[in-house]
């Protein structure tokens, strides 16, 4: 064992230590790993920074700017709607439905966006019908992860596949060579729910309703009473900030607005100065409200007057959100965020994973948190539109995609896959319709850098350089030896159950891109070997690394776990036999294709 051997696993070892205690994020983790084998000289500046001018990152790049874009359009909501006035009331019918349709727009968007887009609809639905959104979320999260095995492009894995390929002299797939295997993929997940979910599936009823329907106040407990007071001359509110008094804190009182000489400001920062003369809108609880009016020595409007359109549902109100895996929030606080500056919305509760609700405090958001807020609509519909929260409540008002701009998204889509099955590179095809996007103005110019994933590019772009250095300096070729020296003299079969096993647990604590790029190498390897198409086992890596099932880690468990009220338990229940079932079809499949 040479020294740049062991120095590549112990580079190794500190990602995967990394990965595992999540000490780090993924993409920084990746960019230490990257650096940390130019500095040993394992790899030339060159190899260092390769991944950045991949096919695969460009590719990536252009899938998510063409997602972005058909999201802002609408196109996928329309459908949404649709599916939803289709799928009936019986439980069984709107599984199939749903899961189906999310599993086939997997195939061509990020599966969390296609959760993400279902997710309102499904709440509606099971309120309509009765049924316990914990019968349907996650079916229809297994069935988003299942659809990004359904074509080359529908997860990172698939997409940074046909680049190591390449890397190692082998031809790439095509864009649907995986559908069929996919396509059984798909079919037996759907197939589990169904005859299996009264078994496998919880039946939680206390957290079911549905924000676009029920009174979110009412629900939630949330303050009832808004008031209105003027701050008189020379009183001691004057020159102190809203932060300062904190009347949250000490009364539960929210001010929703403020007004000064005919100028209203609705949900003032909280480094907001009070001024004299200035009229205060307050949401709170009556005797909260009493106790700060006689503390403060105030006195309350008779009744609403300045503010009298807070009391017009169409002009405001209370809305659910729910914070996505990939969003820029996570991990900071309220404060940190600058929620009240930045969208025009006032925080009233955070809603936990088991449906509690719990007061405020300078805690991190983590996600899948859903949060309680109040604001006017069109602040909401602003806040609808980030990428940093997911809107479950219904807006009240507002403009809709016109039918020219979903026409516009659906030919730049069409246009690129036309593109790959015309035989063009899949960066040079989906760059040249997310370009189309942004000439069209789907997706509006000061919006293409929000569009990119950035964690996710530099993630792939800084483990590339891990897989070059693991062929380069003999690793992959040891490890190979290792390993085929346990399981090599049993067969083909215990070596393509071994390669399935090892994708399948690289997968639960790092990333599934990671988990590729580790193991491709070393496969490329046994299979030469020991005469085993080797194209064909890489293709297992990758489909075997979006077996993550059993633990709500996955980005879509993560993010479906609090909508759904679910416990770790209860995807260890679903997900183990998700996962025992993904690894029966997957073999089968793939002997039957390949082996």
């Amino acid at each position: 064992m040479t020294q740049d051997i062991l120095i590549t696993y112990g580079v190794l070892a500190i990602a995967v230590t990394l990965f595992v205690t999540d000490k780090l994020r993924t993409d920084i983790v990746a960019i230490i790993v990257m650096l940390l084998l130019a500095w040993t000289g394992i790899l030339s500046i060159d190899e260092t920074f390769s991944g950045f001018s991949s096919n695969a990152v460009m590719a990536i790049i252009g899938v998510m700017i063409l997602g972005y874009g058909v999201d802002r359009s609408g196109l996928m909501v329309s459908l949404a709607d649709m599916i939803s006035e289709k799928a009936g009331s019986e439980e069984k019918q709107i599984l199939v439905t749903v899961s189906g349709t999310v599993g086939v727009i997997s195939a061509f968007m990020q599966n969390i966006g296609a959760a993400a887009l279902f997710l309102p609809a499904l709440r509606r639905i099971s309120k309509k019908a009765g049924i316990s959104p914990s019968r349907l979320i996650m079916p229809m999260g297994f069935a988003a992860i299942l659809g990004g095995t359904l074509t080359m492009v529908a997860s990172g894995p698939l997409i940074v596949l046909n680049d190591l390929l390449g890397d190692a002299g082998h031809t790439g797939y095509h864009l649907f060579s995986v559908t069929p295997i996919g396509l059984a993929l798909l079919l037996g997940g759907i197939g589990l729910f169904y005859f299996f979910g009264n078994t496998i599936l919880p039946d939680r009823k206390q957290n079911d309703e549905d924000p676009g329907f029920i009174d979110l106040q009412e629900h939630y407990d949330l303050p009832q009473d808004l008031i209105e007071v003027t701050v008189p001359q020379g009183h001691k509110m004057i020159g102190k900030s809203i932060e300062e008094l904190d009347l949250w804190k000490s009364y539960s009182l929210h001010i929703i607005a403020l007004e000064k000489d005919g100028s209203k400001t609705y949900v003032p920062w909280r480094k907001t100065i009070f001024q004299e003369g200035q009229t205060l809108a307050l949401l709170g609880e009556n005797h909260q409200v009493q106790s700060f009016l006689e503390a403060y020595e105030l006195n309350s409007h008779s009744e609403i007057q300045v503010f009298s359109d807070l009391e017009n549902e169409s002009f405001a109100g209370f809305a659910e959100i729910i914070i996505p895996p990939r969003s820029s929030v996570i991990g900071k606080t309220l404060k940190e965020i600058a929620l009240r500056k930045n969208y025009k919305v006032e925080p009233l509760a955070y809603i936990h994973s088991k449906g509690d609700r719990t007061d405020l405090l300078d805690e991190p958001m983590y996600a899948g948190l859903e949060m309680v807020v109040f604001g006017r609509w069109q602040d909401l519909r602003k806040m609808k539109s980030s990428r940093d929260f997911i809107l479950i409540t219904e807006v009240k008002s507002g403009d809709h995609p016109s039918k020219n701009t979903k026409k516009r998204a659906l030919f730049c889509v069409a246009t690129a896959f036309a593109l790959v099955v015309l035989g063009f590179s899949l960066p040079l095809s989906f760059l040249t319709g997310a370009i189309l996007m942004i000439l069209s103005k789907v997706v509006p110019v000061n919006e293409i850098y929000d569009a990119v994933g950035w964690k996710t590019v530099f993630l792939l772009a800084g483990l590339i350089p891990l897989g070059i250095a693991f062929e380069k300096t003999g690793a992959a070729e040891l490890t190979a030896k290792v390993l085929i020296s346990f399981v090599g003299e049993l067969g083909h079969f215990p070596i393509i159950l071994m390669i399935a096993l090892l994708g399948t647990i690289f997968s639960l604590f790092m990333s599934n891109v990671a988990a590729t790029v580790l193991l491709v190498p070393l496969v490329l390897i046994i299979g030469e070997n020991f005469g085993i198409d080797p194209r064909g086992l890489a293709l297992l890596v990758a489909l075997s690394t979006d077996n993550s099932f059993l633990l709500p880690t996955h980005p879509v468990n993560a993010f479906t776990m609090a909508p759904g009220n679910y416990r770790t338990i209860d995807y260890i229940k679903a997900g183990g036999l998700m996962t025992l079932l993904f690894l029966v079809i997957l073999i089968g499949m793939m002997y039957l294709l390949f082996f």
